[in-house]
């Protein structure tokens, strides 16, 4: 029996892939797995029983990575599952933030009780929300992975010139992109030909506030910018100064901050980008078959801490280890087990920075004292027999 925690309120349709053999519930206190979306797990202890955590989304900000991986725990999330909800949404804040669609709404209220006299104010005062159309303007998206790559061929379809930038671009992305996209291979490319700019990129030190004074200033006037990835990716106080000074028309993005709320140009919404029932079936689903297929064959797909391995089972018992990425590790896992009088049927090795995953297939069942053995060399983190 595996015993799944949940963090979060999670979909249904992705809990009823839970066979029978598997207890969910919010209330467990030695789980195999946790399933969790927006809750942080920083301050949380990790028990023993704990072997994986999937995270039904794609950030996994509010999970202690390095104490997970420390503790032999593989850490899921489900890229491309909220692809779509996010790609819709920017699309509409282009629009919104084209228009002055939400300026103009909240204006047409104060017209209230004016009676017949509302169409003149209408026609009079409209003018001050007139904005851009996007066929035949130029759109620049940095980074094409499952969502950069949707708003990309989105945008191409309704007439705009698209512009994308990635240099980690994976060959899956590459053949789901439109060949009408422009390949660029500097970000000033980018900044010098595009109207509109949308930042699909990971936080990282290099990423962080990307969008600064000096990036701007590299910018075409009047750029309109999304920022559906991460805020950090922008400095807040840059952006601001450049919408005051009319060097940037208008700044979308769905986080928050007080130094945005009430500037002119400046679209907030509450982190919206995943809040779609389809999303979030689409993330528990996936999440759920990630965590069954670890637990119950030992393969890793999504994972942001061990390498991807997925390899079908051809022995009676499957042997996991995760250990160190160092040298001579796979010579003594395999000494040991060689000592422990088990054959190996099939064997697969992946690393990824200082961690490291094995599997081996056996021919024979495998004895607790062999699993004493394996676990006690000194680079071995955490060994599962299934």
């Amino acid at each position: 029996m595996y015993r799944i925690l949940t963090l979060n309120k999670i979909s249904q349709k992705g809990l009823q892939n839970f066979p029978d053999g598997y207890v969910c519930s919010g209330e467990e206190t030695a789980p195999d797995a946790v399933l969790v979306r927006s809750a942080s797990m920083h301050d949380m202890e990790l028990p023993e029983s704990l072997k994986a955590i999937a995270r039904a989304g794609a950030g996994v900000n509010n999970i202690p990575i390095d104490r997970c991986s420390e503790n032999g725990i593989v850490v899921f999330n489900t890229p491309g599952a909220n692809a779509n909800a996010v790609k819709e949404l920017v699309l509409c804040a282009m629009l919104l933030s084209s228009r002055k669609i939400p300026a103009a709404i909240d204006w047409v209220k104060t017209l209230k009780g004016t009676g017949a006299e509302m169409s003149k104010a209408v026609e009079k005062g409209k003018s001050a929300f007139a904005g851009p159309e996007l066929k035949g303007k130029a759109l620049g998206v940095v980074g094409l992975g499952a969502i950069g790559v949707l708003v990309a061929n989105a945008a191409k379809a309704l007439g705009m010139t698209v512009y994308g930038y990635d240099p980690f671009l994976s060959v899956d992305a590459a053949w789901a992109l439109s060949r009408g996209v422009h390949h660029s291979a500097t970000l000033d490319e980018i900044y010098a030909n595009c109207d509109y700019i949308t930042l699909h990129v990971p936080l990282t030190p290099d990423t962080k506030e990307m969008v600064n004074k000096d990036s701007i200033a590299a910018m075409k006037d009047n750029v309109r910018i999304m920022n559906f990835a991460r805020g950090d990716l922008v400095n807040t106080a840059d952006v601001v100064d450049a919408l005051s000074s009319g060097k940037i028309a208008a700044y979308a993005t769905d986080f928050g901050s007080e130094e945005l709320l009430d500037v002119p140009g400046v679209l907030v919404l509450p982190h919206l980008g995943a809040s779609t029932p389809e999303s979030e079936e689409n993330c528990a689903v996936m999440a759920v078959d990630e965590i069954r297929d670890f637990l119950e064959n030992g393969n890793i797909t999504h994972s942001v801490n061990l390498p991807d391995v997925n390899v079908p089972r051809t022995g009676r018992a499957r042997i996991t280890i995760i250990h160190k990425n160092v040298p001579n590790v796979i010579s003594k896992i395999t000494s040991t087990v060689a000592e422990e009088n088990i054959n190996i049927d099939n064997m697969v090795n992946k690393s990824r920075g200082e961690y490291a995953y094995t599997m081996l297939d056996t021919d024979a069942d495998v004895s607790a004292e062999a699993i004493e053995a394996i676990s006690a060399v000194e680079e071995i983190v955490r060994v599962r027999v299934i």
